[in-house]
């Protein structure tokens, strides 16, 4: 699965990750905070949540809006 991180400039393209990139972030530090671009789908966010359900971490996701425009949002994943 590969999810697109969020961007660090209105104009520039977001970057890509992958699951196993996440899942050794997680792994390292224990638990992790990061911000997706509005781009994903929110069903691929949901199957996010959902491996990490499985293996016994919690996860929470939430949309952040950060400007008045209805495309100016970003969504905050925590995995604990």
């Amino acid at each position: 699965m590969d999810l697109k991180l969020v961007r660090e400039d209105v104009t520039a393209k977001p970057k890509k990750t992958t699951l196993k990139k996440i899942e050794e972030t997680v792994a390292k530090t224990g638990s992790a905070i990061i911000y997706f671009d509005r781009d994903n789908s929110h069903k691929d966010l949901i199957a996010l949540g959902e491996h990490f359900e499985e293996t016994e971490k919690s996860f929470y996701m939430r949309e952040v809006r950060y400007g008045l425009n209805d495309n100016d949002y970003m969504y905050e994943v925590h995995v604990l």
